[in-house]
């Protein structure tokens, strides 16, 4: 999941409240350049703010009680569905199996879904943008104009349909 979320240009952070020995072992044999061990909840709610500041957008990852705030803090908070539920009420995703590789999987589909969202309103606005000035010219009668509309708002939901497709690691 680590190597998956590198590939993507995402910077992983450790930051638990284990010691700092135990922590730094995980992280090396993970590939985890940054740890923070032996933090208290408020502790990581403060590193999530401080990554926040730094003006990039921060995912939180976690499960239990002590991750709450920090998962608050988060722009985005993962909560495994095995976690308490503190931590799934707070998160703003829950995922639905304790699989750290769904957290990689999750921002593809999500960015696959932005791309898509651009996508259509381009495709919405060059409808607009030649529609528009045809139809005040008179070069599209009120049936041809409506036409046209449909066939727009159909290529959109075409085109968002073909997320259907996604499929994980992609």
């Amino acid at each position: 999941a680590v190597a998956r979320l590198r590939s993507r240009g995402i910077t992983t952070v450790l930051l638990t409240g284990d010691n700092r020995r135990a922590a730094e072992a995980v992280a090396r044999d993970l590939g985890i350049e940054r740890v923070r061990a032996e933090l208290g909840p408020e502790e990581k709610a403060r590193e999530v703010a401080a990554l926040r500041a730094g003006g990039k957008g921060v995912a939180m990852v976690g499960d239990g009680v002590n991750d709450a705030p920090a998962l608050a803090a988060a722009d985005v908070g993962f909560a495994m569905a095995s976690g308490t539920d503190v931590a799934i009420h707070t998160a703003g995703v829950t995922l639905v199996r304790a699989d750290p590789a769904l957290v990689a999987d999750a921002v593809s589909v999500s960015r696959a879904t932005v791309h898509k969202i651009r996508q259509n309103l381009a495709w919405a606005f060059g409808y607009n943008v030649v529609g528009i000035p045809l139809a005040a010219l008179g070069y599209l009668t009120p049936v041809l104009a409506g036409a046209a509309m449909a066939l727009s708002s159909v290529s959109v939901v075409a085109s968002a349909l073909l997320l259907r497709r996604w499929r994980p690691g992609t």
